[in-house]
């Protein structure tokens, strides 16, 4: 088996990234340009580690589903932010890296009310898929669990996330 370089979750990059969405303002005014939807369901980002990421996500008017929850299709932009955050921290921390979702799955297990918590502890297996997409030129696969807790801290929702990285060549 190759051995690849170890990914440097923290680099200098990495935690220029996170201090820049980690401001309230420039994340709503990035989500305003680049995620008008995510910015339109008042996602907010609460927590941005190299090893995870936390979002949340409560129940309004255009959250809303007829059944009085929150629609599960803000439910998953929710849960695949908390991973594609991280996803984006590892890619502005090199060379230029092609990202994308091709694959979800998901399960609920609770009806969504109140505010909505989803937590992505998948940031170390993203950064190794990265570093190796980077090394061997590539594609890497990485398969990420969002899990969302309610107020009450019982599992909502949880969401299987299957990330695709690619280093551009140049």
């Amino acid at each position: 088996m190759a051995s690849f370089p170890l990914p440097v979750a923290d680099s200098p990059a990495a935690a220029a990234f996170r201090r820049q969405v980690l401001s309230p303002a420039k994340l709503r005014l990035f989500m305003l340009r680049k995620l008008p939807m995510a910015w339109l369901a008042g996602l907010r980002l609460r927590a941005l580690t190299p090893e995870a990421a936390t979002v949340t996500l409560r129940y309004k008017y255009l959250t809303q589903n007829p059944f009085r929850s929150i629609y599960f299709a803000c439910l998953a932009m929710a849960a695949e932010l908390a991973s594609g955050i991280q996803a984006m921290m590892q890619v502005q921390s090199g060379g230029p890296v092609s990202m994308l979702v091709v694959g979800l799955t998901a399960e609920f297990s609770k009806k969504a009310v109140g505010t909505v918590a989803f937590t992505c502890p998948d940031g170390l297996a993203i950064a190794q898929a990265v570093a190796e997409s980077r090394a061997t030129g590539e594609g890497r696969m990485v398969v990420c669990t969002s899990t969302g807790l309610d107020e009450a801290g019982d599992v909502v929702a949880v969401f299987k996330i299957t990330w695709s990285f690619r280093a551009k060549m140049k």
